[in-house]
């Protein structure tokens, strides 16, 4: 990874001489590498409102191939992408079903209804997985009186559930029930990539479970914008007039594209090292961990109030993220090596306490 410069690192790093934080706050952080920012100075670009960027459209050529699917389109966000595949999937006034943490249902501001009319009911899961037993008895048949359940989303990896893999033989038993039932599946695939590197489950077969999925490359890829929504031809075309609908036609798109394509070509494998760096953390904490990490995510329970130990941490210069009164969660990504890991350890054991369920001494 290249050398950083400490410039326009978080705004409380007052003092020049410092350190940079080590921020672990999410996977959205990471800044372009150098050779990412070639890429993207050499990238060959024209206007792709008209389709006519190369390098965007060898990005969703690709992406498409890789996930076994006809197409893709490259939108500004993964929010978009969710939400444009949920309306490619379901008409105004028909719902869809997710777990109850769900990315779509928490953080996307309530899209679905107020951009599509849709409607969204939630199943609670254990860390998000999905259970098919759980959600047969849920989904409602067209009838006079009910809404018709169209869509079952499912987040793989699951955010709020701490970087949970979903487990490969519940997604291929809905894949089967939702034949049968008439329902399409949409997978919010925004860290797909960490579950196809820890489990060795390639993106193809992946991509064969669901009608459409949403992936992300400006998280574990560490591109600095986009993502891609992957579908078939016809729906392809129509997610098109969506984006533009929804004021996401870009012009000359092959600058962020080429980012993308390096991060696919450089970025996926070495996700391995940021899960590995995720269980040093895991360890190193394992008195106040929630659950133990699958993928690049850990999330901590602790004792104390979590906004006084995240400030406190701050002032040491380690940022984290808080996602309840009392839990905080730490990501790891392409901008934390390992000294980084050893320097939050230190921070973060230090205002713990150490002992499983010890006060932090910042709540004191």
């Amino acid at each position: 990874m290249d050398r950083r410069s400490s410039a326009g690192v978080a705004a409380h790093v007052a003092d020049p001489f410092r350190r940079p934080a080590v921020d672990l706050r999410s996977d959205t952080v990471t800044r372009p590498t150098a050779a990412m920012r070639q890429a993207m100075a050499d990238a060959d670009v024209g206007d792709d409102v008209y389709a006519e960027d190369p390098t965007v459209n060898a990005l969703e050529a690709e992406v498409a191939a890789l996930f076994g699917h006809e197409a893709a389109l490259f939108v500004p966000s993964g929010t978009m992408g969710n939400q444009i595949s949920l309306r490619l999937l379901a008409e105004p006034g028909q719902e869809i079903l997710c777990d109850s943490d769900a990315h779509i249902v928490t953080y996307e501001m309530g899209a679905a209804a107020a951009l599509f009319g849709l409607s969204t009911r939630t199943i609670p899961g254990g860390r998000g997985r999905f259970e098919l037993d759980a959600y047969v008895p849920q989904v409602r048949p067209p009838d006079w009186h009910t809404v018709r359940t169209a869509v079952i989303a499912v987040e793989n990896t699951h955010n709020r559930g701490g970087g949970s893999i979903q487990p490969f033989d519940e997604l291929k038993a809905l894949r089967a029930y939702a034949a049968e039932a008439g329902l399409s599946v949409h997978c919010d695939g925004a860290r797909i990539w960490n579950a196809h590197v820890a489990t060795d489950i390639s993106l193809a077969e992946y991509g064969g479970l669901f009608d459409t999925l949403s992936v992300c490359l400006s998280k574990g890829l560490g591109a600095p914008v986009g993502s891609l929504i992957v579908s078939t031809r016809g729906r392809i075309a129509s997610a098109r007039v969506l984006r533009k609908r929804l004021g996401g036609g870009m012009r000359q798109a092959g600058v962020l594209a080429a980012a993308g394509r390096h991060a696919l070509h450089h970025h996926v494998a070495r996700l391995a090292d940021d899960h590995g760096r995720a269980r040093r953390l895991a360890e190193a904490l394992d008195g106040h961990l929630n659950a133990g990490p699958e993928t690049n995510i850990v999330v901590l329970d602790v004792a104390g109030e979590a906004h006084t130990l995240a400030a406190a941490a701050r002032d040491e210069g380690v940022l984290i993220s808080v996602v309840s009164p009392t839990r905080i969660r730490l990501v790891t990504h392409l901008d934390v090596d390992d000294d980084s890991i050893d320097r939050a350890v230190g921070v973060l054991t230090s205002l713990l306490g150490g002992a499983p369920g010890g006060a932090n001494r910042a709540a004191r």
